[in-house]
């Protein structure tokens, strides 16, 4: 996690400077602060640093994983990352509860927006429970 909060800080630091030179020049070329590219750079900066942050907390209570040792090999990160679903469904449909909510909030129907918020949750919920219930479920 070295390695990440160590590029997340990069940007951020980038940011905040971005940010200043942005405040700095659009008040000198405009005559006074152009804010929406002051806030949208601000709120850049928190994002990332927030990340950034996260990343350092946690590299500090984990043990250093093979990337984040320099004498790390190839071969000391070798082995099951994880359990990815095969076959599930659910990812789909989740996705075109998003188009369907999206749709809606582009115009505004809001008979849409909740149908597609209604589906999300639909779909989530059959993605959280899918290896829980029904042919899968783990004995």
């Amino acid at each position: 996690m070295k390695t990440e909060y160590k590029i997340f800080g990069v940007v951020a630091a980038f940011l905040i400077v971005a940010m200043g030179v942005y405040w700095w020049w659009s008040s000198l070329a405009l005559g006074n602060v152009e804010y929406v590219g002051v806030v949208a750079l601000g709120l850049s900066f928190l994002l990332t640093a927030m990340c950034g942050g996260y990343f350092w907390f946690v590299s500090r209570r984990i043990d250093p994983r093979p990337e984040d040792r320099d004498e790390g090999e190839i071969a000391d990160g070798a082995g099951e990352i994880g359990f990815f679903s095969p076959g599930s469904y659910w990812p789909f449909g989740l996705g075109l509860a998003a188009l369907t909510t999206g749709i809606g909030l582009v115009y505004l129907y809001w008979w849409l927006i909740a149908a597609g918020i209604i589906a999300i949750l639909i779909a989530a919920g059959g993605l959280l429970f899918e290896y829980y219930t029904g042919a899968r479920q783990a004995h």
